[in-house]
């Protein structure tokens, strides 16, 4: 039996991004996936411009649509909020193209793809056994990208401590009128339902539209219901074809530790999904790249390659999701606070949100200093 240096479960941003990372660097690196490749993945594929440009190669091949503007309404408001940029903030892809493409690459590094293995058990010691569906296979460490749900974490002895939150996502055809209509830019309606927002994103041909919450609550929440009502908000009367599919996106960190048992925690698995949207695969594909980092610089060790992942998520992706966090709660729960600021300060909000989008500022760590300085020019002003 072949003992890899690493073997990754899952071939999603997270996963396959790990495995080029390695790959590049002599790293001995198999992908085991549960399914046959290309395969669907429930998700919007809004890839936002800090996503995008932390993938080293080329992927406009898998982009459907580049949008350079961006409109946010405020649900029972006249607030409407565009941004623009030079470069496209979002830009839209299929999930089974795109991870494909990554997990491509890295086969051309090198690593090895075994498709329709499934992970039953892990049997760990200093060299760890992943017993699959389809026979045994043997590595040092072990990379957990296996999404929200995480078979691997549960194995590995992880409690969970994540914020996991409810999504729902329709892939629709509407008429040609109304796809000309809603097709031309990205749209975002805050408080479309309670807690969340609502979405509008147009791909190929078609038009991703959902509806997510962001904020855990007692309050029972109809996600159809509230998925229904959008529909009329955007004009939508008749639909040709409808797809539809519900998932879990984990708002919030876990709160003990990424790493034991030689196994790391990336992506969804970790809790890295970006607190205040829920975009998950910009830190999906940065933690990958980070766990992947930390194993070539910790030289296989598995102490050195903890505390270096551990660092590094500390100096990145934690701080701003931390952040986020507390800002998600303010925002979804203050609603008349936030609705009062976006109206005075409208572009400034834009602008902001807009900048972390693109991956040229983050989340203020002093969220409530610069809050209170709003407040007071909202006051004083």
């Amino acid at each position: 039996m072949k003992v890899f240096d690493v073997a990754i479960i899952g071939s999603g941003p997270a996963g396959a991004s790990a495995a080029f990372e390695l790959s590049k660097n002599g790293i001995t690196t198999v992908i085991i996936e549960k399914e046959t490749l290309p395969r669907y993945k429930t998700c919007g594929g809004g890839l936002v411009h800090r996503g995008r440009k932390n993938i080293p190669f080329d992927i406009s091949s898998v982009v459907e649509k580049e949008f350079h503007e961006v409109d946010t309404y405020f649900s029972n408001t006249n607030i409407k909020l565009t941004t623009k940029r030079d470069k496209p903030i979002i830009s839209m892809i299929m999930r089974d193209a795109f991870d494909n493409l990554i997990v491509e690459k890295a086969k051309k590094n090198g690593v090895t793809l075994l498709q329709n293995h499934k992970v039953t058990d892990i049997t760990f010691g200093e060299i760890q056994t992943l017993h699959t569906s389809d026979g045994d296979i043997q590595a040092k460490f072990i990379i957990a990208a296996d999404g929200a749900l995480s078979p691997i974490a549960k194995m590995a002895g992880w409690k969970e401590t994540r914020t996991v939150i409810p999504a729902l996502e329709y892939e629709i055809e509407v008429p040609l009128a109304d796809f000309a209509r809603l097709s031309k830019n990205v749209r975002f309606d805050i408080d479309a339902i309670p807690y969340g927002y609502a979405w509008c994103f147009p791909k190929k041909n078609h038009l991703s539209v959902g509806v997510c919450v962001l904020i855990k609550t007692k309050q029972k929440i109809d996600l159809k219901k509230h998925y229904a009502e959008y529909l009329k908000v955007l004009g939508i009367t008749e639909i040709t074809s409808e797809d539809a599919h519900g998932f879990m996106i984990p708002v919030s960190p876990r709160t003990d530790t990424f790493f034991q048992k030689n196994v790391f925690l990336i992506g969804d698995s970790a809790g890295f999904a970006d607190p205040v949207l829920a975009e998950g695969i910009s830190n999906a594909i940065l933690s990958g790249v980070l766990a992947a980092q930390s194993i070539i610089e910790g030289k296989l060790d598995p102490v050195r390659s903890s505390e270096l992942y551990h660092e590094k998520l500390e100096n990145s992706i934690l701080t701003e999701i931390k952040s986020g966090v507390i800002l998600s709660k303010i925002f979804y729960t203050k609603r008349i606070l936030r609705n009062f600021i976006a109206k005075k300060y409208g572009p400034f909000l834009s602008n902001a949100m807009t900048d972390i989008f693109m991956g040229v500022r983050t989340y203020p760590k002093d969220y409530k200093a610069a809050i209170r300085k709003k407040i007071k020019e909202i006051i004083f002003n």
